[in-house]
């Protein structure tokens, strides 16, 4: 009996700890996490400014996609310009794809010219647990009241062919230059498209 509600316990438990608790229109969960050259970052520093969190794996075709055409970094350069605040997270678990050393991430984000704020490392998977990451990439818009206000794939077209940027809908593009033009989201979630986040 004893053994059989100490696995109640550690099921009840794993399971609070690592359900998802990010909801849409509600206060985005803050998270701590170091970066790929050990420092240490917060989502409580971002206060009154918009933030994207990208769920990243280098080694994902669809990852790759965006990267390899520039795309994902286009869109890093043009709104951290614009003072938005852009992470990328690594939720893969030691010696799983995807998780790499701290220099071999370095030197693969300097490789593609990533302007990202940051690349934050999730090894043990809580934060992108807590969110609900479930691709990648997979996006979150969170807005200057820390409110999170987009979730879902980064466009409208589930394919790993670079030629079909081109003609897909953005929803990360249409998302901030809402916020910036002072409107709310208009589409406000999509189904995720992409590799497996690698617990």
């Amino acid at each position: 009996m004893l053994k059989k509600l100490v696995i109640v316990f550690f099921v009840l438990f794993g399971y609070s700890c690592y359900s998802q608790t990010a909801k849409l229109n509600e206060a985005a969960p803050n998270f701590t996490l170091k970066d790929s050259f050990g420092k240490v970052h917060s989502l409580s520093d971002f206060e009154g400014k918009i933030v994207v969190l990208e769920w990243i794996n280098y080694e994902c075709p669809f990852v790759k996609k965006h990267y390899n055409s520039k795309n994902m970094q286009n869109l890093q350069t043009k709104y951290t310009k614009k003072d938005i605040v852009w992470l990328a997270i690594c939720s893969s678990a030691k010696n799983k794809q995807g998780n790499f050393s701290n220099d071999e991430i370095n030197e693969r984000s300097k490789k593609h010219g990533a302007k990202f704020t940051a690349y934050l490392i999730d090894e043990d998977g809580k934060v992108g647990k807590m969110y609900g990451a479930k691709t990648t990439p997979h996006m979150y818009v969170i807005n200057k009241e820390g409110k999170l206000v987009y979730a879902g794939g980064i466009d409208d077209t589930r394919s790993a062919d670079i030629d079909d940027i081109e003609t897909a809908k953005n929803f990360i593009t249409a998302a901030l230059e809402e916020l910036l033009a002072g409107k709310p989201v208009s589409i406000q979630s999509s189904k995720p498209y992409g590799c497996s986040v690698k617990y």
